[in-house]
């Protein structure tokens, strides 16, 4: 039997991101769906006394079947982590009764060991859009300039699909490279959030997609779609000013895996693009301050889902910077001056060994 006393804790804490964090109430029911595995695995053993358990939770999750069906690699790295939030919480608002539970063994917690596949691990290259926004296309084309500015724009903003097909035209600032996220106007973010953020700044793809923001805020009202509907008639194409339909983002996928194989190249999806932009962002991090700025501009709730999701995808890029500090320095033996991060900085540390630790289970 579940006890009851966790079941109370766990009530509060989604409580607590109805009420104050303020998140959609889909949201909510998603994490309470994750945190029931816990309070199953945990039964009549309180919440501050789990990590006592034997066998682990990570243990549970990979032996848990519903209708005979397993829970999916991602859903328990989802569960894990909603897991991990709840009980960081926990021991902040109750600190007498979590005293005991060692903080240590929160960061251990971690999803059973899966060998992942390597497309799992794509994402789209900034070489990959250069191909694309490359390609000749006729000028009486509109859909495909369209698409061309779409695959430039994705890139460069990493907003989720959904996000980017109902965005008016008037909140997109590309010379500021700013882009309102604003459900009031239309936008579908996910869980309903708001929030303005920024284009990288690669002056070739701003270009494509500037261009492109020109002609149509010259021929539609702002309240049209930046992602525009072009309708065809008789060879001749028109934009249009209609509102988005709900499969929007279907078309909008369908439309670069057109454009993927004129370039002859494989065919990777919308949100390979969002990819793309968090692995071109984060290999060019310099420290925590642009790691935390990635992560807002992606608009994930924190940090560690950033860690999470890119940190296996940046994976070579760390192999491959080892393996360059054993080969000695060409031409002047003088090393250059290095800026080393604060070591007494518990944040950083934190971050820098989440950020490890992903990297180790991945390798494993």
């Amino acid at each position: 039997m579940v006890n009851r006393q966790n079941y109370i804790w766990v009530r509060a804490y989604l409580a607590h991101l109805a009420n104050h964090r303020q998140l959609d109430p889909k949201s909510v029911q998603r994490y309470w769906f994750y945190l029931r595995h816990l309070l199953l695995w945990a039964l009549e053993k309180p919440l501050f006394d789990v990590h006592r358990i034997d066998p682990s939770f990570a243990h549970y999750l990979s032996r848990y079947k519903n209708d005979g069906q397993s829970l999916s690699h991602v859903t328990m790295k989802k569960i894990i982590a909603t897991t991990q939030r709840l009980f960081r919480w926990l021991k902040s608002n109750y600190q007498r009764e979590f005293r005991q539970l060692p903080e240590g063994w929160v960061d251990t917690l971690s999803a059973p060991k899966k060998t992942v596949a390597i497309h799992e691990h794509s994402y789209v290259s900034l070489d990959y859009v250069r191909q694309i926004t490359s390609l000749s296309i006729e000028s009486q084309d509109l859909a495909g300039h369209r698409d061309q500015a779409a695959a430039a724009f994705l890139f460069l903003s990493g907003t989720r699909n959904s996000a980017f097909t109902s965005l008016p035209i008037s909140c997109v600032n590309i010379q500021g490279r700013a882009i309102r996220q604003d459900p009031g106007a239309g936008v579908r973010t996910k869980n309903g959030k708001s929030c303005v953020t920024y284009l990288l700044d690669i002056p070739e793809l701003l270009l494509v997609a500037n261009s492109w923001h020109d002609f149509i805020a010259s021929q539609l009202p702002p309240t049209a779609m930046w992602y525009t509907p072009v309708t065809g008639s008789w060879g001749n194409q028109e934009l249009s000013a209609d509102a988005p339909g709900l499969n929007r983002h279907v078309a909008l996928g369908r439309r670069l895996r057109l454009l993927s194989a004129r370039a002859g190249l494989p065919s990777l999806s919308p949100h390979k693009y969002r990819h793309g932009h968090a692995v071109y962002a984060l290999q060019r991090a310099k420290n925590m301050a642009d790691y935390k700025a990635i992560s807002q501009n992606l608009m994930h709730e924190d940090i560690s889902i950033t860690d999470g999701i890119y940190a296996p995808l940046v994976g070579h890029e760390v192999e491959q910077r080892i393996a360059g500090l054993g080969q000695k320095p060409s031409g002047d033996t003088q090393y250059a001056a290095i800026n080393l991060p604060d070591v007494n900085d518990p944040e950083l540390n934190s971050a820098l060994l989440m950020i490890a630790r992903r990297l180790i289970q991945n390798q494993a």
